[in-house]
């Protein structure tokens, strides 16, 4: 008699903790794909994880580091993605010769919002950990904007920012 009610309890025990946790949701797709550092901007590259660690990398490389601040859901922002994730140049620019970071919260230095806090906004910082304010965009409201019309721009200034390496340290 025992072994029954024990038989019960555990088949009611295992009821109930299948209905408290629930199933796990399982996409469309069958699986998730993890996120990854890029964020879709570059899957190919190696990110650095935050800006104390894109400085380091910066420093002890002696590359200038590149700041891609955007939002997930801004139109803005994911319209400059797709141009950039689908750059040839851009993205073996970027991973011969940069250290990128990729931001989608504020960090707490100043140099990197000097005229506000928009998105898309790309910076650059040399090694010296220097915000790099003569490499911008073409907007005089928003100096460090750019928008998918501005893949050139932004080729000539990941340049410049490889010239003035050179010239300057």
């Amino acid at each position: 008699m025992t072994r029954g009610v024990l038989s019960v309890l555990l088949i009611f025990g295992s009821i109930l903790f299948v209905f408290a946790t629930g199933k796990p949701y399982i996409p469309k797709t069958g699986k998730r794909i993890p996120e990854t550092l890029s964020r879709g901007w570059g899957d190919q590259l190696i990110w650095a994880q935050t800006y104390e660690e894109a400085l380091y990398w910066s420093r002890t490389r002696n590359k200038p580091l590149m700041v891609v601040f955007h939002l997930a859901d801004c139109p803005h922002s994911q319209a400059f993605k797709k141009i950039f994730a689908n750059s040839y140049d851009i993205q073996k620019t970027l991973d011969e010769d940069f250290i990128v970071l990729n931001l989608m919260y504020e960090t707490t230095d100043k140099n990197l919002s000097p005229d506000g806090q928009y998105v898309p906004r790309i910076f650059f910082v040399d090694p010296s950990m220097t915000v790099r304010a003569d490499i911008s965009g073409r907007y005089s409201n928003r100096l460090y904007a750019y928008e998918p019309t501005d893949e050139k721009l932004l080729r000539e200034n990941m340049e410049k920012a490889k010239k003035l390496l050179k010239q300057e340290l």
